[in-house]
């Protein structure tokens, strides 16, 4: 079996970038083996292992609840975490020169995490996910701080229409002086969703305008849902 960073060197990242950047999301199949979903869902219930716990119908986020880990991170979470980053980068700044803005991002993970931690954003915001039959996710946007990375990704650990039906993997866009767009993505067992965590820049007569996107999950008809989440940047708490 190859390892993560094998397998994240063998995609066909032009490809991958072309799509994320022309769509804002972008589902890579088969990156993690289904011992690897098994274990992240075996230690969900891990002590010494998360740094804080969400029930997210008490905070009105949906049904359903979710576990930031402490650091340092799972070796697998990190891999991940880090070669994803520098293979995305680059989309991350074109967005940034499209849209004019000011910001650009450094090329390793290493970097954007010592940003994140100069400006008091020290806690990982990496999270398992798990809903049980009717739980959902409302739309939401993963921004934690005023330092945040415009993309992020999430992988499914249970298989759709087996282990669990509904629960479908949401992102809304919602386009300027017009009626929002809605994606419904079905993801298997192990596939990647890069995904954009904010907006993204769309090709217009008049050069490029920003689009505000949002993601969420459907209601669950059956079974057990569970997700890791990755965002790039730490969050203030």
């Amino acid at each position: 079996m190859k390892s993560i960073n094998e397998r994240i060197a063998g995609i066909n990242w032009s490809k991958i970038r072309e799509e994320l950047h022309d769509k804002g999301f972008v589902i890579i199949k088969d990156l993690l083996t289904k011992k690897e979903c098994n274990d992240l869902i075996e230690d969900y219930n891990a002590d010494n292992v998360y740094r804080k716990t969400v029930n997210m119908e008490r905070y009105r986020f949906g049904l359903g609840e979710y576990k930031y880990f402490s650091y340092p991170l799972p070796a697998i979470v990190t891999e991940l975490r880090e070669g994803v980053y520098e293979q995305i980068a680059v989309v991350a700044n074109s967005w940034m020169e499209e849209l004019k803005l000011e910001t650009r991002f450094p090329r390793n993970h290493f970097e954007i995490k010592q940003i994140c931690h100069d400006n008091g954003q020290t806690k990982p915001t990496v999270l398992i996910l798990k809903y049980g039959k009717d739980g959902f996710n409302t739309l939401h946007q993963d921004l934690y701080g005023e330092i945040y990375f415009p993309m992020q990704m999430v992988f499914m650990l249970d298989q759709i229409d087996k282990d669990y039906t509904g629960g479908e993997f949401v992102i809304t866009e919602q386009i300027p002086r017009a009626q929002s767009k809605v994606n419904v993505l079905k993801p298997c067992c192990g596939d990647m969703v890069v995904f954009t965590t904010n907006f993204r820049p769309v090709k217009g007569s008049k050069g490029y305008y920003r689009v505000n996107m949002k993601h969420g999950v459907s209601p669950l008809h059956s079974g057990n849902r569970h997700s890791l989440g990755v965002i790039f940047h730490d969050a203030l708490s």
